[in-house]
């Protein structure tokens, strides 16, 4: 068996300091069923809310290797792209005492990592992975409006076509991802699913809520919640227009629960609304904790041409862990809620379905909510935790 596995994700976190947890989570499952996984990131990065020291490091029993970075605003900042290419170069001068790979998994964001991968793969005899979380540079076309002529959009496309053409395995979180391999790159290459999911260790250890949060959330009203990025891809503003829409039924509470680079915007929009509610984000450990507050829980996304090949929000998997109806406002084509019957589908970006849909929730008797709610649970239990899908990826191993 090959034991030792490499995975290079320059956005790749730790709960103690801040997204992403994707292979954090994969790690712990590998290491258990006997791999032995070193995480190589970045010591900086906009989504981490406590960066670490450069160098090595042991989180709950993972090994990291941290690359000095330097910092950068945000995820705008020109910085970042610069910062992509000088993780690069780093990757290609690791430090020796780290033990030869048996299989490099490298998951980019922008996917220029594939080629110092591919190189360090040659030198070790290793297997190379590549996987797929976001689709670039599809997603900076589709969402940040560059065009294909660009010459940062001409380089992410050739690199993109060479790690589907050169890696052993493609892996990708997004169930359809397969069509856009064959329709948009052109070429006729298998690919396997692995989506994100939940980490039973952590919801075993679930923090309740501070006293401040807590007192903060009504009793004796019905409420449609939303946790997590308060960011421009949420489609946020068409939840809380639809809040306007329902303004007359003082029973409905709309809330958001996070922060992020829309939500000063969004307050001075909707905070004088009293049947909206913003509450600052919390600890990842409490949020099954306020998710117990909601009566249904709200997850939506821009419409985008880009999503037909599927997403994998973290915070669907907790929303279906936590037993609440969901109402999804993502156009993706088959979808795990109507698959699970643990909610109701509803127009992208669209005010008045969406409204539609939390009416149609609240209209339930709490017994058919609860149906609904256990529904999604059981087969996020069933399918997705990060035990069963590192199983997955370990047969490819």
């Amino acid at each position: 068996m090959n034991k030792n596995i490499w995975i290079i994700n320059e956005y790749a976190g730790h709960p103690e300091i801040g997204m992403e947890f994707r292979h954090f989570y994969m790690a712990k499952e590998l290491n258990k069923l006997g791999f032995k996984t070193t995480i190589i990131s970045s010591s900086y990065s906009h989504l981490f809310t406590n960066p670490p020291s450069p160098g090595y490091d042991t989180r709950d029993g993972v090994d990291y290797l941290w690359l000095k970075m330097f910092n950068y605003k945000n995820s705008h900042n020109k910085l970042r792209v610069l910062k992509w290419f000088l993780f690069c170069i780093k990757i290609l001068f690791l430090p020796f005492k780290l033990k030869k790979p048996d299989t490099i998994l490298v998951s980019p964001m922008a996917p220029f990592c594939i080629w110092p991968a591919y190189i360090l793969a040659k030198l070790y005899g290793a297997k190379l992975i590549y996987e797929v979380k976001d689709i670039w540079p599809l997603s900076l076309q589709e969402l940040g409006g560059y065009k294909a002529s660009h010459p940062l959009i001409k380089l992410m496309s050739w690199a993109e076509r060479f790690a589907i053409k050169h890696a052993d395995h493609i892996v990708s979180n997004l169930q359809n991802y397969g069509t856009h391999i064959k329709n948009d790159i052109g070429l006729n290459k298998k690919f396997h699913w692995i989506s994100n999911g939940i980490d039973l260790d952590e919801l075993g250890a679930i923090q309740p809520l501070n006293s401040n949060v807590e007192k903060l959330i009504p009793k004796n009203k019905f409420i449609i919640g939303y946790t997590g990025t308060v960011g421009v891809a949420n489609a946020l503003p068409d939840f809380l227009n639809a809040a306007l829409l329902l303004k007359d039924n003082q029973d409905i509470l709309f809330v958001i629960v996070g922060d992020g680079q829309e939500k000063l915007n969004l307050l001075k929009t909707f905070e004088k609304y009293n049947n909206i509610l913003f509450i600052p984000a919390i600890p990842k450990s409490m949020i099954q904790a306020v998710l117990a507050k909601f009566d249904a829980c709200f997850i939506g996304l821009q419409k985008e041409n880009l999503f037909k090949y599927g997403v994998s929000p973290n915070k669907l998997f907790d929303y279906m862990y936590s037993g609440k109806p969901i109402v999804y406002a993502i156009n993706s084509g088959e979808n795990i809620i109507d698959i699970a019957t643990c909610g109701v589908s509803v127009e992208a970006q669209d005010s008045r379905s969406i409204a539609n849909g939390v009416t149609q929730i609240y209209n339930l008797t709490t017994t058919e909510r609860n149906t609904l709610g256990q529904n999604g649970k059981r087969y996020v239990l069933a399918n997705f935790t990060f035990h069963k899908l590192a199983n997955k990826l370990a047969k490819l191993l």
